[in-house]
C-alpha cells in the first residue's frame, strides 16, 4: 500500500531567523572546509534546514534518530516530505541532515568538537553514533566491514531453523532463494534391449540391477532428470555425479570421474563511483579548478589530507620537507629541485596538489627582510601598516661588491624560492590560488622595498613578475599597500621595472565579475611621467601606457584630477597624432545647408480630440475656441499642406454637435478661415491664379480667358519662354492654366511616391520632404478678352476648397494638454 499524502505540506518560511541560521552555517562549513547546499532538493520539495533542524532536535539529535527504527520515516512524515518510497526519502533526508547539520548539532546543541570532515561530511550517511566517532574507531570499523566481506570462501546463504525469524517483517536481512525445483522426468527408453546392452549386461550382471537400484534411490531423495548432464547455473554448484539418457551410451571412466573442490579466489574491494561517490567528486572538484574568482579550495585540500601525508610522488615530498627541515644543505637541495620542477612541469605542478608548498615557499623567502634590516620576517596575515613598518626599519649595512660566503649562500637560496613561485604562478589556477594568500603581498611589498643593490635586482624584476599574474584575481584600493608599491616602482629609471608595473597596476580586477579598476591616487608627476613616454619611440611602453591612460580616464573623478593638475593639450595632439598614423589625406565635399526640423510624412488626418480637453475648449467662447484648437492639433510646416475643407471638417467634427445641444451657434467658415492666418502668420491659404498671376475672379466668381503674355518659371520650363527682342506671343489664359495644371499633377504625383517610399523606407524615423512649391510660377498679363475662366469648387463659407494651408497636423495630442495646462494657469 502506498504512503498516504502528508497531512503537512513542506515549505520554506524566509524570515529574518532562516537568513540567519543559513549565514550561520554557511561560515560554519567555510570553516570546516566543507560544501554547504542551503537550500538542498529532495524530489519536488526544497528542504528547510532550520525546520529540519529544530524537528531532529526535538527527538534527541541524529544520533538517537538513527538508532531507533522506521524514525527517520517518522521525521519524514512529520515535515511533509514522504513521497511514495518511504525507504528511499528516509534515507535521503538522513542524508541531507548527515552533510549540513550533523557537525552543527554536536557543536553548538552537544558543545563538543565535531569529528574530521573525512569521517563525516566526506563519507555516506551509513550508521549513528556520531557524538562518539574517532578516526581509530571509524577506521577500525570500515577495515573489519572490509574483512568480512572478504574472508575465503563463499558466504553461506543457509540459514538454521533456529535462526528463521518469527515474520518477514521482523527479518531485515535479504530474501532468501526458494529451493529449487526439479521437474520429474519419467524414463522413456525402450524395454526392449539393444545387442550392446544384452552384451554389457551379460558382461557385468549386476551392473542392471545396481542402476535400477541407484535410479530408484533418485527417485526416493531428489529426483534428478535423465536429459540433464550438467547442473544449471540456477540450481546450484557444479554437478558431481553423470546420469546418462539410458544403458546404451553408460561409460564406466565417466561413472568413476569426481570433480575437484572449487576454488577460492580472494575478492578485493575497489572504490568505485558507484560504491564511494564522494571520493570520486571529490577528484573531479580537484581536477576543475574554475578561473573565475570564488571560494578557494586551498582550505578543503588541506582539510581533506591526514597531517603527514602527502600527494605526489616522493621527490615532491622530499623537496617540501627539506624545504621545512631548517637544514642549509637540505633547503638548498630542495629548492634546487623545486626549481627545476617548476620550470619544466609549470604546466602540472599546482599548488594545490601538494599542501604547505605555497606557506613553506614564501615564509621562507620572507626571510630575507632579515638579511637587510634589523627584523625578524616571518608569515603574517598581513598588517595593513606594512609600509610604515618598513619605513620605519633600521637598515643594516651591507656591500654592493663583497659579502660574506654565509649571506651570499642564502641570498641564493631565497632567489631560488621567489623563482619557484614566480614560475608556478605563470599558471593561472596557482596564481588564482596563491592570491588568497595574504603573506605573498607583504613579500612583494618587503622585496620591492629593499636597498637599491646590484645583487637584489633579479630578486625584485621575479617579484614584480608575481604581482604581474596574481593582481587580475586581487581588488585593491588607492590605500592597499600592494598598489602603493606598485605605483612607486614607476618613478624608477629601469625599463624593465616600469613596463612590469604599469602592467600589473593595469591588470588589477581584470578576472573579478563586478569589481573594477578605479586607479585612484595617481600622482601628478607619474601622470606628466606616462604622457613623457608616448613620445618615445617604444611599442611596448607606449602600449602599457596607452592601457593604463584609458582605465584611468575611465573614471570620471580621476579625469578631474588630470584636467586640474596636467597640461592635457600635448597629450591631445599626441594621441591625435597617433590616430592618424598610416592614414591617407583625402577631400571630401560636404553641403552645407540650412538646419530644418525634420518631420515625418504629412497625413491630413487629424488626432482624434480627448474628452477632457474638448471639455475644456467646450467651455470657451469664440475665437478663443478656435485658437486653441489650432495650436493644440496642428503645427507649421512650409513643407507640408493641407486643404481649407479638410480642416474645416475636422473642426465641425469636434465641435458641431457639442455646440448645437448647448444651443450655441457654431463659427463660419471665412472666419474660421480668418482665424488660420492669425494663429499661424505664415499658413494662409496659397492659390496660383490669384497669389502668383495676380488675377481677380469678377463678381459672378468666374476668371476671365483673356488673351496675354505669359512666362512658365516652373523648373527650367520651356514651354512659354519668358519674351525676347523678336515680341512676345499672346495666348489664351485658359491654355495657359492649363498648362499649369499638368506641372502641379506630375508635382502632387511625385510628392505623393517620395512620402510613399518614405514611409515604407523608414517607417518608424521622421523624414523630411521638400515638394516644389507652387510659388515658383508666375505670369505677367498684357491684355484681356471677354472669355471668362471657371471658379474651383467653393467651400460652405465661400472659399475655394482647391486652396491649401501650410500646416501639419500634430502626431499626438501632447501638444493639447500642454495648451490646455497653460489656458488653465492664465486663467482661460
Amino acid at each position: 500500500m502506498a504512503p498516504t499524502k502528508p497531512l503537512v505540506e513542506h515549505t520554506i518560511d524566509r524570515t529574518p531567523e532562516y537568513e540567519k541560521f543559513l549565514e550561520e552555517l554557511r561560515v560554519f562549513h567555510e570553516k570546516r572546509g566543507t560544501n554547504f547546499d542551503p537550500e538542498p532538493k529532495m524530489g519536488p520539495f526544497t528542504v528547510d534546514l532550520l525546520k529540519l533542524f529544530k524537528h531532529i532536535v526535538e527527538h534527541g539529535g541524529y544520533d538517537q534518530v538513527s538508532d531507533e527504527k522506521l524514525m527517520w520515516r517518522k521525521m519524514c512524515e512529520g515535515l511533509g516530505l514522504m513521497r511514495h518510497n518511504a525507504p528511499a526519502d528516509a534515507y535521503a533526508l538522513k542524508q541531507i541532515f548527515y552533510k549540513n547539520l550533523a557537525a552543527y548539532e554536536i557543536k553548538t546543541v552537544h558543545n563538543k568538537e565535531p569529528p574530521p570532515p573525512e569521517i563525516l561530511e566526506f563519507t555516506t550517511a551509513k550508521g549513528g553514533s556520531l557524538l562518539t566517532r574517532t578516526i581509530e574507531t571509524f577506521q577500525a570499523k570500515t577495515k573489519a566491514d572490509r574483512e568480512s566481506s572478504t574472508e575465503d570462501g563463499t558466504p553461506n546463504r543457509e540459514r538454521r531453523a533456529e535462526e528463521t525469524p518469527a515474520s518477514a517483517r521482523a527479518s531485515r536481512g535479504l530474501r532468501e532463494a526458494p529451493a529449487p525445483r526439479v521437474i520429474f522426468h519419467p524414463d522413456t527408453n525402450s524395454s526392449r534391449q539393444t545387442r550392446n546392452a544384452s552384451g554389457q549386461h551379460s558382461g557385468a550382471p549386476g551392473s542392471a540391477s545396481n542402476s535400477q537400484a541407484q535410479h530408484s534411490n533418485s527417485h526416493g531423495n531428489n529426483p534428478i532428470p535423465l536429459h540433464q548432464g550438467h547442473a544449471h547455473p540456477s540450481r546450484g554448484g557444479h554437478a558431481h555425479h553423470f546420469n546418462p539418457a539410458g544403458p546404451d551410451i553408460h561409460n564406466p571412466r565417466i561413472n568413476s570421474y569426481t570433480m575437484d573442490n572449487p576454488i577460492q579466489v580472494p575478492l578485493r574491494v575497489v572504490d568505485t563511483p558507484a560504491t564511494n561517490p564522494d571520493l570520486f567528486a571529490r577528484r573531479q572538484r580537484l581536477l576543475r579548478q574554475p578561473v573565475a574568482p570564488g571560494p578557494n579550495p586551498a582550505n578543503l585540500v588541506r582539510a581533506s589530507l591526514p597531517p603527514g601525508t602527502l600527494d605526489g610522488p616522493n621527490i615532491y615530498e622530499r623537496c617540501l620537507l627539506s624545504l621545512r627541515s631548517g637544514i642549509r644543505a637540505e633547503q638548498a637541495f630542495g629548492l634546487n629541485h623545486l626549481v627545476k620542477i617548476s620550470y619544466e612541469r609549470g604546466d602540472k605542478y599546482k599548488f594545490s596538489q601538494f599542501s604547505g608548498l605555497a606557506e613553506g615557499l614564501t615564509e621562507f623567502a620572507l626571510s630575507v627582510g632579515n638579511m637587510f634590516y634589523d627584523i625578524d620576517s616571518t608569515a603574517s596575515t598581513g598588517p595593513p601598516d606594512i609600509l610604515e613598518r618598513i619605513s620605519q626599519l633600521k637598515p643594516k649595512r651591507v656591500l654592493d661588491d663583497v659579502q660574506p660566503p654565509e649571506f651570499r649562500d642564502q641570498i641564493l637560496l631565497v632567489i631560488e624560492a621567489v623563482l619557484t613561485i614566480r614560475n608556478m604562478v605563470m599558471l593561472p589556477e596557482n596564481a588564482w590560488y596563491i592570491a588568497d594568500y595574504p603573506p605573498v603581498k607583504d613579500l612583494i611589498c618587503i622585496i620591492l622595498h629593499l636597498p637599491r643593490l646590484d645583487i637584489v635586482a633579479e630578486l625584485k624584476h621575479y617579484a614584480l613578475d608575481i604581482a604581474e599574474q596574481i593582481t587580475p584575481f586581487l581588488v585593491v584600493d588607492s590605500e592597499d599597500a600592494l598598489y602603493k608599491t606598485l605605483l612607486e616602482q614607476l618613478q624608477s629609471s629601469d625599463r624593465g621595472t616600469i613596463l612590469t608595473a604599469l602592467r600589473a597596476i593595469g591588470r588589477i580586477a581584470m578576472n573579478h565579475p563586478t569589481e573594477t579598476n578605479k586607479l585612484g591616487g595617481v600622482p601628478p608627476a607619474t601622470l606628466q611621467c606616462l604622457m613623457d613616454w608616448l613620445l618615445l619611440n617604444d611599442d611596448e611602453l607606449m602600449d602599457a601606457c596607452l592601457d593604463f591612460l584609458y582605465q584611468y580616464t575611465a573614471v570620471v573623478p580621476n579625469l578631474d584630477v588630470m584636467l586640474e593638475t596636467t597640461d592635457v593639450s600635448n597629450l591631445v595632439t599626441h594621441l591625435v597624432r597617433l590616430l592618424s598614423h598610416g592614414a591617407k589625406r583625402g577631400v571630401r565635399e560636404i553641403v552645407v545647408a540650412e538646419a530644418r526640423v525634420a518631420y515625418k510624412p504629412a497625413s491630413e488626418q487629424v488626432v482624434p480630440i480627448p474628452k477632457d480637453l474638448q471639455e475644456t475648449l467646450l467651455a470657451m467662447e469664440e475665437p478663443e475656441r478656435c485658437y486653441a484648437w489650432l495650436r493644440c492639433f496642428f503645427e507649421e510646416d512650409p513643407d507640408a499642406q493641407i486643404t481649407q475643407i479638410a480642416i474645416w471638417q475636422a473642426y465641425n467634427a469636434a465641435f458641431l454637435e457639442s455646440v448645437k445641444r448647448m444651443g450655441r451657434q457654431m463659427i463660419n467658415a471665412p472666419e474660421f478661415i480668418r482665424h488660420i492666418s492669425t494663429v499661424y502668420t505664415n499658413a494662409g491659404a496659397q492659390h496660383i491664379i490669384t497669389d502668383h498671376i495676380g488675377d481677380i475672379p469678377g463678381e459672378d466668381g468666374m476668371y476671365k480667358n483673356r488673351d496675354g503674355v505669359f512666362t512658365c518659371l516652373w523648373d527650367c520650363c520651356t514651354k512659354y519662354p519668358p519674351p525676347t527682342g523678336s515680341g512676345p506671343i499672346p495666348i489664351k489664359f485658359a491654355l495657359f492654366m492649363s498648362h499649369i495644371k499638368t506641372h502641379v499633377k506630375n508635382e502632387q504625383l511625385d510628392h505623393n511616391i517620395a512620402t510613399a517610399r518614405n514611409a515604407a523606407l523608414f517607417p518608424s524615423t521622421d523624414t523630411n520632404t521638400n515638394p516644389t512649391s507652387p510659388s515658383k510660377h508666375r505670369g505677367s498679363v498684357s491684355s484681356a478678352s471677354s472669355s471668362t475662366v471657371p471658379k474651383p469648387p467653393t467651400m460652405p463659407g465661400g472659399g475655394t476648397s482647391s486652396s491649401r494651408i501650410l500646416l501639419r497636423p500634430a502626431t499626438t495630442v501632447t501638444q493639447a494638454y500642454e495648451e490646455t495646462r497653460c489656458l488653465r494657469r492664465i486663467g482661460c
